[in-house]
């Protein structure tokens, strides 16, 4: 960013909380970079991350061979049941044929996309350093990262964090 475009927009911010508007500042400032991608999901078409903007998003990295990754799943599931106002997405860090198998044993309805190992390195672009997984993040309605999490999912902690985002 240089240094006129990043003096305007804290400038428009200070003015937004000057002014009460938390969120009429936000919308106001670019989406996240990561929205500007696309992955293909599981029949070879590629998907844009843009078509989420607009909503709340849990975007969560994962893969078939990662055990907590597994455990979190039904958990995942439900989050996108129980929320129908939240996007979440699963980023498979694995191959098509790995996911296809591992779907026959569990069910998701959620979009899957597949990064295959470019996965790993826009982990460590999105603030996930030693690649781990999962690994989970969290967008406003203004596609602004609001929060993120390495590690499998703690239920009570998840929810409290989408309740607050929404």
């Amino acid at each position: 960013m240089n240094r006129r475009k990043f003096l305007r927009n804290a400038s428009l911010a200070a003015l937004g909380v000057a002014m009460g508007g938390h969120g009429a500042v936000a919308s106001i400032l670019p989406a996240h970079p990561v929205f500007g991608r696309s992955f293909p999901d599981l029949d070879g078409q590629d998907q844009a991350l843009s078509a989420y903007a607009g909503r709340p998003v849990l975007m969560n990295f994962w893969a078939s061979w990662c055990p907590p990754c597994v455990r979190e799943m039904p958990l995942l599931e439900s989050l996108h049941q129980r929320h129908p106002d939240l996007a979440v997405l699963g980023l498979a860090i694995d191959t098509r044929a790995n996911v296809g198998r591992f779907l026959k044993k569990v069910q998701v309805s959620y979009p899957l996309l597949l990064t295959g190992t470019q996965g790993i390195a826009l982990m460590r672009e999105l603030g996930n350093k030693g690649g781990g997984l999962p690994f989970t993040l969290l967008f406003d309605r203004q596609g602004h990262l609001v929060d993120s999490i390495t590690g499998e999912l703690d239920p009570d902690d998840i929810q409290a964090r989408i309740t607050q985002m929404l």
